[in-house]
């Protein structure tokens, strides 16, 4: 089995609300010298034989990414060592 993971995160000209709640919290757990926190989601795909990216990227741009707000990148894991 092979898995290809798609990360999604929006466009760096739109506004993120949920990584702007979390800078704002870092402050009251001690955390500094942090200046932007964005945040996406990861979704992996496990093919059963050989990987196809472009199938991937497929599902990625009509399923899992809106392409107008958000960017996304596909790629395949290397099993862990």
């Amino acid at each position: 089995m092979t898995r290809v993971v798609v990360d999604v995160m929006l466009k760096p000209e739109i506004l993120d609300p949920q990584g702007q709640a979390v800078a704002d919290a870092l402050p009251r757990l001690g955390v500094s010298g942090i200046e932007s926190v964005r945040v996406g989601k990861r979704i992996e795909i496990e093919f059963s034989g050989a990987p196809d990216l472009d199938q991937a990227r497929e599902i990625a741009d009509r399923l899992l990414a809106n392409p107008v707000i958000e960017d996304y990148t596909v790629r395949v894991e290397e099993p862990a060592a």
